[in-house]
């Protein structure tokens, strides 16, 4: 316990604005509001700095791609929201076996380098989350209802990873990232149903 109120009083300032910034878009994406997109992009570009101070490279990178996403997730949403009324869509599970053969080899050849090449901590949890969270973003962007089961698993993963970096105040980020992913698949398939039946 006294380890764990070190690390809190140790947080810095960035890591707080980032937490926060980072709990405003999980909530506005859930709710389908694309604001979310630009709180995610201030998240993120602190979090580039925090995860490679942490020794976690991929999660910089990955803070990296997310900031881009954000760009996309804006445009993708606006013209979704043009074109289709705002439409949640699904993908057969061919497309899921598919994505996650993809994401596994990915991950192994990422752990691998991270292993030879740097002092990474956790090479092949860094890798393995890294790459579910490339593709889950990419799905959020593109309205794919079980983006969600995704983060579900990755930020499972995450929440161990930030808290044995000494970074308490994100472990307690992606556990309410992994309540809100929970909450969002129910509320997404929800929608999904109800534009189904409309249909």
């Amino acid at each position: 316990m006294e380890h764990l109120w070190d690390d809190v009083r140790a947080t810095s300032p960035a890591e707080l604005v980032a937490v926060a910034t980072g709990i405003v878009y999980v909530i506005l994406i859930m709710r389908r509001n694309r604001l979310g997109w630009l709180a995610g992009a201030v998240s993120s570009l602190i979090y580039v700095w925090l995860a490679a101070t942490a020794r976690l490279p991929m999660q910089s990178a990955l803070q990296a791609y997310y900031v881009v996403m954000a760009a996309y997730g804006w445009w993708s949403w606006t013209r979704n929201q043009q074109e289709e009324g705002g439409r949640i869509h699904s993908w057969p599970w061919v497309r899921h076996a598919v994505a996650l053969l993809a994401v596994v080899i990915a991950s192994a050849a990422s752990a691998r380098l991270l292993a030879e090449e740097t002092r990474a901590a956790w090479p092949l949890l860094d890798s393995l989350t890294t790459m579910v969270s490339l593709l889950a973003t990419w799905m959020v962007a593109r309205s794919i209802l079980q983006n969600w089961l995704y983060w579900i698993g990755a930020d499972a993963v995450m929440i161990f990873l930030f808290q044995q970096q000494g970074h308490p105040f994100t472990a307690l980020l992606f556990m309410f990232y992994l309540i809100v992913a929970i909450l969002g698949f129910r509320k997404w398939r929800q929608l999904y149903r109800a534009q189904t039946i409309a249909a």
